[in-house]
């Protein structure tokens, strides 16, 4: 299923899904490395679905949690893959949400291309990727114009099951509205994304409480973190792309917690001007990870699936061998170029 807006999913995706159920005894279901919360609760949606057929399922995520609001779901997600033992295979099913690139699961020590694959998904990199083998050429729901994975598992859910409760309703919000900013990245034709979102908080979750889940609770050390890294903040190609980074000295004062880059990519987006803002940091001495956000029609997503990362038009990422100094190169230039 391909998409530029939002496209509600037929009857046929949801016997799909249901069919791949069917045939299989349990289920993996993973998402990509770095998970966001509409990664994870993704994961957790469409879990609750197979638990409705009376089927057992595990979960992996390579992980790191870095974001505050996801940190309570990482008890339920091992960084060791639940390889199925070798007469298990035929009746083990993977899920792969959010993602569409086995590579994106980051390592597994196991070769997962053994396993029968569905993906639900809704980047827009997923539409070009490469796909991974698929028992049947139905076995994917992959929407882009969708703004998140857990609207996809939604209707799923309220296609085969009918009403989700109070608490699978809170998770799949949370997804959205992670993924949306709080609906700040939706357009004029996102309309069926709201009459979509409302059956979530008629089902019972509280848009007030999760966004008091997403906003609060954040560490001292985030606040002080980002008055650095707004104070190294630079311009280029007049004012329309601003750039700063983390070095490895930043995260060792700081700690890995230290982190809030979602507050510091909407404080830049919203000079006057900006169309792009790059945030690179040094996660490793050999190694860089990439932040990039966008307005309106420049694709950081393309630019990000360059460096072997992917996400959405405006909102995408990329780890990429390097160091800051030579990574802020080549983006920049790949930047000026889209410009």
């Amino acid at each position: 299923m391909l998409a530029t807006v939002m496209t509600l999913l037929q009857t046929e995706h949801c016997a799909a899904f249901k069919r791949f159920i069917e045939v299989h005894q349990q289920f993996i279901i993973a998402g990509h490395k770095e998970p966001d919360a509409d990664c994870l609760t993704s994961c957790l949606g469409a879990a609750a679905i197979v638990a409705a057929f009376h089927k057992p399922c595990f979960f992996f995520s390579a992980g790191p949690f870095k974001r505050q609001e996801i940190k309570r779901f990482e008890y339920l997600f091992p960084k060791t893959f639940p390889a199925p033992k070798p007469a298990e295979l035929a009746q083990t099913g993977l899920i792969l949400v959010d993602c569409s690139e086995l590579e994106r699961l980051g390592d597994t020590g196991y070769d997962v291309s053994q396993l029968d694959l569905f993906i639900i998904d809704h980047h827009r990199t997923s539409v070009d990727a490469e796909p991974p083998r698929f028992t049947a050429s139905d076995c994917r729901v992959i929407d882009p114009g969708s703004p998140s994975t857990t609207l996809l598992i939604q209707q799923l859910y309220e296609g085969l099951l009918g009403r989700p409760g109070e608490d699978i309703a809170s998770l799949l919000f949370l997804g959205l509205a992670t993924d949306t900013n709080f609906f700040r990245f939706l357009g004029p034709g996102d309309s069926e994304v709201f009459r979509t979102a409302a059956r979530l908080a008629e089902y019972g979750a509280s848009p007030r409480q999760i966004y008091d889940d997403m906003s609060g609770g954040q560490l001292f050390s985030t606040r002080k973190l980002l008055g650095i890294m707004l104070g190294r903040t630079e311009q280029k190609f007049n004012g329309q792309v601003v750039y700063t980074y983390e070095t490895l000295a930043d995260t060792q004062q700081w700690g890995k917690e230290g982190r809030d880059s979602d507050s510091l990519y909407q404080l830049l987006l919203s000079v006057e001007g900006v169309k792009a803002v790059v945030f690179v940091r040094q996660e490793t001495e050999h190694k860089c990870t990439i932040g990039l956000r966008s307005r309106d029609a420049l694709d950081v997503s393309a630019i990000a699936a360059k460096f072997g990362g992917g996400g959405h038009r405006n909102a995408a990422g990329a780890t990429t061998p390097g160091l800051i100094r030579d990574v802020l190169s080549v983006i920049l230039d790949e930047l000026e170029q889209a410009l």
